[in-house]
């Protein structure tokens, strides 16, 4: 199977997947393959009960609500990309932006295939990672390693690699998981000023997503760009 046909036929699953889940599925999903990575970009969803709880400023029971269900949905999303596309997928991540409707999925691939730098490399690499670790550093710690690629022309990802705190290692140690990457993802994503990487890039973001895995102490911060016309 074709990388374009895979995109297409996870993209149907991933739409029909939340749409029995979750009640509403997406308008429209994204699927993007750029080995080692997977990116899947769904907008317009947000199902009618949690329409009434971010209107009521409870967006934290959403999260929580689709963090229960996304730990339920992982294991077939893994195994329906190894099984209809042969795609091992070692980890998925995943964000929402509850107020522009929108979500996004990063599966990072199991095999030994490493990106092109050199074809994924953009302008203005160096300053994003100088504002990147300012961010990182207002809200935990500057990371060990920087690293981020321009997938596609929508598409820009940055992976961090040891940010975590030791208060926070010793919260993550006691059970208090979801209390804290709810927590980091509202922090991080008001210090992720939209207006700064926008000048930094010459581009408009259209969403910034941002996950964590605490036990590698690894995260991933994905930039939707608004396509040049």
């Amino acid at each position: 199977m074709d990388k374009r046909s895979i995109q297409s036929e996870m993209s149907s699953y991933i739409g029909k997947l939340f749409r029995d889940n979750f009640g509403k599925g997406p308008s429209s999903v994204f699927v993007s393959l750029e080995e080692p990575y997977v990116t899947i970009y769904m907008k317009d969803f947000l199902a009618p009960i949690e329409r009434v709880l971010v209107g009521q400023k409870k967006e934290d029971k959403v999260e929580e609500t689709r963090d229960l269900l996304m730990s339920e949905l992982i294991p077939d999303i893994k195994a329906t990309f190894r099984a209809a596309a042969g795609i091992e997928l070692a980890d998925l991540y995943y964000d929402w932006s509850l107020s522009n409707r929108t979500g996004v999925m990063i599966g990072v691939l199991a095999s030994d295939n490493t990106i092109d730098e050199e074809t994924k490399a953009y302008s203005k690499r160096e300053e994003l990672h100088e504002e990147v670790d300012r961010v990182s550093l207002q809200a935990e710690k500057s990371p060990e390693e920087i690293t981020s690629y321009l997938l596609n022309e929508r598409t820009l990802l940055v992976e961090r690699i040891g940010i975590l705190v030791a208060i926070e290692k010793e919260m993550i140690r006691l059970g208090f998981k979801e209390h804290l990457k709810i927590s980091k993802r509202h922090l991080e994503k008001r210090l992720l000023s939209l207006a700064s990487f926008e000048q930094i890039l010459g581009k408009r973001v259209e969403d910034i997503f941002v996950d964590w895995d605490f036990a590698k102490d690894r995260s991933y911060i994905l930039f939707i760009l608004k396509p040049e016309k």
